[in-house]
């Protein structure tokens, strides 16, 4: 199963790879990801695949604000099939 996370909030250093780190340590794949920064904000989008991961996707958000928390960060993980749905024109 694959899900869509998007992660933003001020710049600053570490967002990547407290990101990264956690989604490796559950065993979840980054298929794709895109970031920017648009106007000091730090904007990311990924795609990761949950083929092989110890965590669903509602264990995975809930998990993943919380690290984020420090960060300062908003994050989000949603079911690639609800994203694509909701992002229809």
């Amino acid at each position: 199963m694959k899900a869509i996370i998007t992660v933003v909030g001020g710049d600053k250093v570490g967002i990547i790879a407290k990101v990264s780190a956690f989604l490796a340590l559950h065993s979840i794949n980054i298929v794709d990801i895109t970031q920017t920064i648009l106007s000091g904000n730090f904007v990311m989008m990924m795609m990761v695949d949950f083929a092989n991961a110890d965590l669903d996707i509602d264990s995975a958000r809930k998990s993943l604000m919380e690290e984020c928390k420090v960060l300062d960060v908003e994050v989000n993980v949603m079911n690639e099939k609800v994203f694509t749905e909701m992002h229809r024109i």
